[in-house]
């Protein structure tokens, strides 16, 4: 079944929390990590990759820490999952690897309604925004 990474929940978890919480205000990753019993080093690193795309900025120093830059309404669920994500995740393994690895691909009868299912997911990932989620 299809799965969203940890790295994946934790920057929804983070940017949700951020924005649930006052526009403007800065957030540390060890506050957020916390609050939500997660992996501080994982949130960090997914942070940071939040931060280099532009979704949120890190402000440095003694009160420094994460803020969120865009509205909710203007962030898409699918443009977190490829910020975070080398490979987007899939419903069924040829997808994500390609046909040459599987010996049924050729004659797979399931493959292209797969292919519609994936095809709806990837929209409906693309049409939620992080304002949905809140």
């Amino acid at each position: 079944m299809l799965q969203l990474s940890k790295k994946v929940e934790y920057a929804l978890i983070a940017l949700r929390h951020m924005a649930m919480n006052s526009h403007g205000h800065v957030f540390t990753a060890k506050e957020i990590a916390v609050k939500y019993n997660i992996s501080y080093e994982l949130l960090a690193k997914v942070l940071q990759k939040l931060t280099k795309s532009g979704v949120v900025v890190s402000l440095q120093g003694m009160h420094g820490g994460y803020t969120l830059v865009k509205r909710p309404d203007q962030v898409q669920i699918s443009y977190i999952i490829n910020v975070i994500e080398e490979e987007k995740p899939t419903i069924a393994e040829c997808y994500a690897e390609g046909g040459e690895d599987c010996s049924l691909f050729d004659a797979c009868t399931i493959r292209k309604p797969l292919e519609k299912v994936q095809h709806n997911l990837n929209l409906l990932f693309e049409k939620t925004t992080l304002e949905q989620i809140i």
